[in-house]
């Protein structure tokens, strides 16, 4: 049986979009990521080594959302999804990307896309 690291709420302004505008103006995104993952290793001997160190992991899907844009989030959770895969560690990710301030033309509360991705 897995054991799950989360991460909720990681807020970033960024400039993805299909819209000219939101590549101008940018908006927060909000990343929720859910990592998979055998913590007995880290747990047993108390070593950071062992396990996904969350603060780095948080630091480098900051910088994804800051950085190039994309079209689609649908793009932006593969490349969030593909961040957390890259740590040996984890064997299977679940990343939601919320745009809250969607440019829709109803009244929403939020938009996201959850992806999850494991290793083959």
């Amino acid at each position: 049986m897995l054991d799950r690291i989360s991460i909720a709420g990681l807020r970033v302004r960024g400039y993805h979009g299909v819209l000219p505008e939101e590549r101008v103006s940018g908006q927060d995104f909000v990343v929720d990521a859910q990592l998979w993952l055998d913590a007995a290793p880290a747990a047993a001997t108390d070593d950071l080594k062992l396990t996904a160190d969350y603060s780095a992991l948080a630091g480098r899907l900051a910088d994804i959302v800051a950085g190039p844009p994309v079209a689609l989030i649908e793009t932006l959770a593969e490349r969030l999804a593909a961040a957390c895969l890259a740590d040996p560690v984890v064997h299977a990710a679940e990343v939601t990307v919320h745009k809250p301030d969607a440019p829709v033309s109803a009244q929403i509360a939020d938009i996201s896309v959850t992806i999850r991705r494991s290793r083959t």
